[in-house]
């Protein structure tokens, strides 16, 4: 590329960014992307798109803007979109009439929330380390600006949403976490009426805190206790309570607003993410999965108490040891008591064999994963799913004595 007509210099490349955050702020959201557009036509680049995943997973949408290129959606498997979108990683396609097509993740913190797209007459090192500051940006701008517009969730969109689903989607943290020594993602079915399953989880120093939880009945009652379970889970969590407590606090909740005819089941862990120990709480949910090599070991039993609202008694806690590389998949009652031909319930055999076979493949990463076993189950139910289907999976990748060197 000739560097007099494009300049991709370390110094431009800078003053590029700096340009873009000086600018960003003060723009409706609506001028974002053609602010991006801009910015990346800068550096040579033509044909910009910005894709985000729609809500079912299945899908990478294009976000319209004046100066984008809107192409049809991109599937997530088995396209150069959703390569970079499950990896984590930039992809590079040559063209037949010469250049490069670009897929840049965009990443927020460890969460994709999108990839952006440009075509370059040519790639060479400096591009690709000004690509990927310049994605790095543009998710932050996408992350800011989603918290006071409709644009984004429109692109995403792509049936109508119950009210229930819409208020469930508002409560999730980000579907996927990544750091050195954990990693987590969760699944939610069906995406557009889902109303009473949701996760949670937050990384306080060392220990992971998680909930996931089934609220009973269906629509908007459902996801009205859902709301209060993870918000009693959430204040519990805030002021620095033991895991039983935490139980306590939710079963009052939900007992208080509610009344003795409604509950929600729960598991509740702690796990600390340097020595792999694992603290479980289960009320009256089915147990998690311990996967080890790709294959089910076995149930991660525990003492079972009370759904949350039926007050029961303060619960025991059972202990458990991971080793590294160990995946806890955690599932709601939905996948396995769909019923499927002849009226037989799916079972948790069934999942086992499918979570089996899955792990026979190598892996493609924690949400590339989770989504091949969230579709192949449904896959196998005849593509039905009457009730709230959630997955939700851990994956202990070792204490931070192994993972020193990202510091170095």
């Amino acid at each position: 590329m000739d560097k007099q007509r494009v300049d991709r210099s370390e110094g431009f490349g800078e003053r590029l960014l700096g340009l873009l955050l000086d600018r960003a702020p003060h723009l409706p959201p609506q001028l974002i992307a053609p602010l991006i557009a801009e910015e990346v036509g800068r550096v040579g680049g033509r044909d910009v798109s910005i894709l985000l995943q729609d809500y079912a997973q299945e899908l990478l949408v294009p976000l319209p803007g004046r100066k984008l290129h809107v192409s049809q959606p991109q599937p997530v498997i088995d396209s150069p979109a959703g390569r970079a979108f499950l990896r984590g990683e930039a992809v590079e396609v040559p063209l037949a009439r010469g250049g490069v097509r670009m897929y840049l993740p965009l990443l927020d913190g460890s969460d994709t929330v999108g990839v952006m797209a440009l075509t370059l007459d040519g790639v060479g090192e400096d591009d690709r380390r000004l690509l990927r500051r310049l994605a790095g940006l543009v998710a932050d701008l996408l992350v800011t600006k989603n918290a006071y517009t409709d644009q984004f969730f429109l692109a995403r969109r792509r049936e109508p949403m119950s009210v229930s689903a819409e208020i469930q989607w508002g409560l999730l943290p980000p579907l996927t976490m990544t750091v050195p020594q954990v990693a987590v993602a969760g699944m939610l079915e069906p995406a557009y009426r889902v109303a009473g399953d949701s996760f949670d989880y937050a990384l306080n120093d060392n220990i992971l805190h998680v909930a996931v939880i089934d609220a009973m009945g269906h629509g908007l009652n459902a996801a009205a206790m859902a709301t209060i379970a993870i918000g009693a889970y959430r204040h519990a969590r805030r002021v620095f309570v033991s895991l039983a407590e935490k139980y306590t606090y939710m079963d009052d909740a939900i007992a208080r607003q509610f009344g003795p005819d409604h509950f929600v089941t729960a598991q509740l862990m702690h796990l600390n993410i340097t020595t792999g120990e694992l603290e479980l709480v289960n009320a009256g949910h089915p147990a998690p999965l311990l996967i080890r090599d790709g294959k089910v070991l076995r149930q991660l039993d525990s003492a079972t108490t009370l759904p949350v609202g039926f007050g029961g008694e303060e619960p025991r806690i059972r202990e458990h040891t991971l080793q590294q590389g160990d995946r806890v998949l955690c599932y709601t009652d939905g996948i396995i008591e769909e019923h499927v031909t002849g009226g037989e319930l799916f079972g948790e055999e069934r999942l086992i064999r499918c979570v089996n076979r899955l792990g026979e493949n190598p892996s493609q990463g924690m949400r590339a994963d989770l989504r091949r076993l969230s579709h192949t189950l449904k896959s196998e139910r005849g593509g039905h799913t009457s009730d709230d289907a959630t997955l939700f999976m851990i994956e202990w990748r070792g204490g931070a004595a192994d993972h020193l060197a990202v510091l170095d």
